[in-house]
């Protein structure tokens, strides 16, 4: 499984995005599809799930109500819309995958495959 991100840039305080990221390598029906963000010097924050068997999300209390994550099956890609972005945002994003139902998981060593990240500056 490699994910590909995309979307991210500068964007104005209160505006929006929506990073991409594209899928591919994957032979199981059942695995879970992450967003991270990570500013240097700290750990990478888990923000939002998506299990694609069981078709649930899950979102960080940090996020909840300004992003939202959503899939395209047939493009094999996974989407965060991000709204109202405040300076608290600016960040490397992070796509993330495992061959695994999501339960709980939303920290970085549950996901075995990453990918390069995406920068989101917010000014």
């Amino acid at each position: 499984v490699q994910p590909v991100e995309s979307g991210g840039g500068s964007v104005q305080a209160g505006g929006s995005l929506r990073l991409s990221c594209v899928v591919s390598g994957y032979t199981y029906r059942s695995y879970c599809m992450g967003w991270f963000r990570q500013i240097p010097g700290n750990a990478r924050e888990g923000l939002a799930t998506f299990d694609i068997g069981e078709r649930t999300i899950r979102y960080a209390g940090s996020v909840k109500g300004r992003f939202t994550i959503s899939r395209d099956a047939a493009e094999k890609t996974v989407f965060l819309q991000m709204n109202s972005l405040g300076l608290v945002d600016t960040a490397m994003y992070y796509c993330a995958a495992v061959y695994a139902p999501c339960g709980g998981r939303l920290t970085e060593p549950e996901f075995g495959f990453w990918g390069q990240g995406t920068q989101v500056t917010v000014s």
